[in-house]
């Protein structure tokens, strides 16, 4: 019979985790199954490691096991191809917090590339997100894409041939975009809907439009704020638009450097923002009609200062483009705001902006359209140095936790 003490420390062995496992998928005959169970198999601590060579997969992957680690041997050497991708989902679907992927590639996924949901604690961490057939209104909409997700890292990341946004953050808070490149898609980087998110040390270029800020109405999270735009590198972005139709991004204009819409708080400071066709920054009013009572369509506590900027504003696309930029000498300044202030709650009284438009760069043009939903044609274009109605205050800076930067640092 077991002594006592022997039987309180077999106990406690049996209550403790098993130790942390690294589980190796090759490439070859039956990659699907053979990962997919390698995902539903891990544990909490595990390691998914892929070898280098090509996954062909004819069907999405998902993940729902928290704290599990996906890592490839390089975003150039292990790829995950989806070109025979049957469904019409995500190459990988996380939905479950603490994850961290990295050193991988995906490729024609049917879907979006690589989507997060519902995950406190995302690291997407030296990944290629690639459409391989050149720009297509059927390839897939986002590349990388957390939604309603925290502590959100995207570091380090590639994506090209994207339908809507290559590097998408949506309804989601604490973000942190860095040293990533977004080439050839709709949109290059856009953040919709979200709260505190650092976008800087980034490339978007040969975009339609290169760095995107929405606001969205009628979805569970609006209202977003606190973001500032920093560091990055915007040049190019004049690729024609090939957004399916009905997507918002389809009415983004060829040659939009930065464009903020219905946003607030929002900073853009010491990027530089070059050889974009229309306007370097665009501050615009939500047009569409809405119905949602708690939206507003309105950019405010807006502050554009310390950019640098060069040959843009030479081929304007959107409407009234090249009338405005007629009547201002044949080349539109860097900054565009388009001057609504007001507009009428839904079934109820008109209201205002209830912050202010700053900007410091100069020269810029404020369009006077004044009501949210007025035409291009009611534009009065008025050129000034700069504008400012009140000072505005920087937004925090966002620290991920320390646990999750480390660990996206591989230490």
């Amino acid at each position: 019979m077991l002594k006592p003490a022997l039987l309180l420390a077999a106990a406690s062995l049996a209550l403790q985790p098993a130790a942390a496992r690294t589980i190796t998928v090759q490439p070859g005959a039956d990659a699907q199954e053979r990962l997919q169970t390698a995902l539903i198999d891990a544990k909490p601590g595990d390691r998914v490691q892929l070898a280098a060579g090509r996954f062909t997969l004819a069907d999405g992957l998902s993940l729902d096991v928290a704290n599990v680690t996906v890592a490839g041997a390089g975003a150039d050497k292990t790829i995950l191809d989806f070109t025979g991708q049957k469904g019409e989902g995500e190459g990988l679907l996380i939905t479950s917090g603490d994850v961290l992927v990295r050193d991988l590639a995906v490729e024609n996924a049917k879907g979006n590339g690589i989507k997060s949901k519902g995950s406190d604690g995302i690291s997407f961490v030296n990944l290629r997100v690639e459409w391989t057939g050149g720009p297509k209104s059927t390839n897939g909409a986002y590349g990388v894409y957390p939604v309603s997700s925290k502590h959100v890292l995207i570091d380090n990341v590639y994506v090209k041939g994207a339908s809507d946004a290559g590097i998408y953050v949506g309804q989601s808070s604490q973000i942190i975009v860095r040293n990533s490149k977004a080439e050839g898609n709709v949109a290059g980087i856009e953040i919709e809907n979200s709260y505190n998110a650092d976008v800087f040390d980034n490339v978007a270029t040969g975009n339609t439009g290169g760095i995107l800020v929405f606001d969205l109405p009628d979805l569970p999270q609006q209202g977003g704020h606190s973001i500032r735009l920093f560091k990055n590198q915007v040049i190019g972005n004049n690729h024609p638009n090939f957004a399916g139709v009905g997507n918002i991004v389809a009415n983004v204009p060829p040659g939009t450097g930065v464009m903020v819409m219905a946003n607030r708080d929002v900073h853009v400071f010491d990027n530089d923002i070059r050889d974009n066709g229309g306007n370097a920054v665009m501050l615009v009013a939500y047009q569409n009609k809405f119905t949602d009572k708690a939206y507003n369509p309105l950019p405010r506590g807006i502050a554009v200062r310390g950019n640098r900027y060069a040959g843009n504003g030479t081929a304007p696309a959107f409407p009234g483009g090249k009338e405005i930029a007629g009547a201002l000498g044949g080349t539109l300044p860097p900054v565009m705001w388009d001057g609504v202030t007001g507009f009428t709650v839904p079934g109820g009284a008109a209201a205002t902006a209830d912050g202010g438009i700053l900007v410091n760069d100069g020269p810029m043009v404020n369009l006077n359209l004044k009501t949210q939903g007025s035409p291009p044609t009611a534009a009065r274009p008025e050129l000034a140095t700069s504008f400012a109605m009140q000072t505005l205050p920087e937004p925090p800076m966002v620290v991920l936790p320390a646990a999750q930067e480390a660990r996206a640092r591989g230490k």
